[in-house]
């Protein structure tokens, strides 16, 4: 992987919690991206970070947040509590639309694993402030409920080798209202830790973001 590019990082203080946040700026820029991570990861990840960087050269602002203090890191359920992770991509969700730097640029979510259920969660609760959505690798499962609400364009990328975690998605597909696709990478495994294959991920949602992000 290539160097990442640089970043700020900023707090963001929601009533009595403090998450802590990388904050990459294009000037102009198309729209900003909120990532949402899995399980046992946060901003620092190594392939979100990865993804951001594409995005940045292609025009795209981005934010990746801890969506847990590192206090709350430590309960291990916290990891999996879906709908608290979903409250609090809504807050940044809403601290973005009001934040100086941010707050006029349209909005997409890209969510990784279990975060993509919050991405989904999320969405189908804040409607149309949220323009698009990538989901890689996620589980739409653990939204099941919400999916139905869903009519922001979405897309799912699943990696070819990632047996159990494609059914799930294909599922997904059928529950939701609005605009979705499937994208499945042969060859890639649940990470897309194979040469190339996050670089498809990556072509893949700038398309995504291109056509369904709009800056007017």
């Amino acid at each position: 992987m290539e160097t990442i590019s640089p970043y700020k990082v900023v707090e963001i203080k929601l009533d009595n919690i403090i998450l802590n946040a990388n904050l990459r700026m294009t000037n102009p820029s198309k729209g900003i991206i909120l990532f949402s991570h899995g399980s046992g990861s946060s901003r620092l990840s190594i392939r979100n970070n990865y993804v951001a960087s594409l995005l940045f050269k292609q025009g795209y602002s981005s934010l990746l947040f801890d969506l847990l203090m590192p206090e709350e890191d430590l309960v291990y359920g916290n990891r999996f509590d879906i709908n608290l992770l979903t409250e609090r991509l809504v807050l940044v969700t809403h601290w973005v639309s009001n934040y100086k730097e941010t707050s006029n640029l349209p909005i997409g979510y890209f969510g990784s694993s279990t975060g993509a259920a919050s991405a989904l969660s999320a969405a189908s609760k804040i409607g149309k402030k949220v323009k698009a959505i990538v989901s890689r690798g996620g589980r739409p499962d653990l939204a099941i409920i919400e999916l139905k609400s869903i009519t922001i364009p979405t897309l799912l990328i699943v990696g070819g080798n990632d047996g159990v975690v494609i059914e799930l998605n294909k599922k997904a597909k059928e529950q939701i209202n609005g605009v979705c696709e499937l994208e499945i990478i042969e060859g890639a495994s649940h990470l897309f830790v194979e040469s190339g294959k996050l670089d498809l991920v990556a072509q893949k949602t700038i398309s995504w973001f291109n056509t369904y992000i709009k800056n007017k």
